[in-house]
């Protein structure tokens, strides 16, 4: 990110977060809502929700903030994708901790995130991988904890998905397109 996408972020970050209930997924909300805005990471318009589910997410989350000073980015989630969307979700929230209806949410963020060609953390707008983990142990528990290896979220969410469906041998669809595609497919040393 640019030094002024940066401070612009950081900027967004702030205000909602003066904004925020208190809940675990406040700061991760924040995170992506900044860095969608400016334009980093690769998330869709509305974070892959659809707008209402959104404003009830940002009314959740961030009451009192000005949704409308959130804006349409014109980036989609391609139609050919929404399937293997749902798959995703429906994965995560057989583990969700059902603490709070943003579970829901952010299962259909992290898997629309999933559909883009780069780390997890970095395509949902991210700060940092252990942001990620976090907000994977908080909502998708049971599931978090069966990632003892500390695989790489995308691609342990891919072999889950292909696990549940009696297939052993998967990958997530981006790797190729991956800068990191030689250190996770490297011979181990």
């Amino acid at each position: 990110m640019a030094v002024s996408a940066v401070d612009a972020a950081t900027r967004i970050y702030r205000a909602l977060m003066s904004h925020a209930v208190g809940e675990g997924n406040d700061h991760a909300f924040a995170c992506m809502i900044a860095s969608w805005q400016v334009g980093d990471g690769s998330m869709p318009d509305w974070l892959g929700l659809s707008p209402a589910a959104f404003h009830c997410l940002m009314l959740h989350h961030f009451p009192g903030a000005s949704s409308r000073a959130i804006g349409a980015t014109g980036l989609e989630l391609r139609d050919d994708r929404l399937e293997e969307v749902e798959e995703l979700v429906q994965l995560m929230l057989i583990d969700k901790a059902g603490e709070s209806p943003s579970e829901v949410w952010m299962g259909y963020v992290v898997a629309t995130g999933c559909m883009a060609p780069d780390h997890l953390w970095q395509d949902l707008g991210l700060w940092s991988r252990k942001d990620l983990t976090a907000l994977m142990r908080r909502n998708f528990p049971a599931l978090a904890a069966l990632n003892v290896k500390d695989m790489k979220w995308k691609k342990f969410l891919y072999k889950k998905l292909c696990e549940s469906e009696g297939i052993y041998a998967c990958r997530a669809p981006s790797c190729e397109a991956c800068t990191d595609y030689y250190a996770c497919f490297a011979p181990e040393h």
